[in-house]
């Protein structure tokens, strides 16, 4: 679970990001860009530019790794964890059974 809440519905968030795409060529940078629309819908400018990369990854115009296959990973070492949790009990409980026999 995210530490911090989303503001911006992702409709917003994809319509600043083509916002973003469509006037960078009015701008002198994309930055200016960015800066521009970001104080209209009132977000940081670092947040729209985020969004703007990520638009840019998930895309294929930029590497890095696309959401879904992010998500998929973290989904994956979640999981892992939690298998590796439920061995360690399975370990512990294992020789606490083996040592109640030997008493026996």
């Amino acid at each position: 679970m995210s530490k911090t809440t989303n503001k911006f519905s992702p409709k917003v968030r994809e319509r600043a990001v083509r916002l973003v795409f469509d006037n960078e060529g009015q701008h002198a940078s994309r930055w200016q860009a960015v800066m521009s629309i970001s104080a209209k819908i009132g977000c940081t400018p670092q947040t729209l530019n985020d969004w703007v990369k990520k638009a840019e990854i998930d895309s294929g115009k930029r590497a890095g790794v696309p959401t879904d296959m992010a998500e998929r990973m973290k989904a994956l070492e979640r999981e892992n964890r939690e298998l590796r949790q439920a061995n360690e009990i399975l370990r512990k409980a294992s020789a606490y059974f083996a040592m109640t026999e030997l008493v026996l």
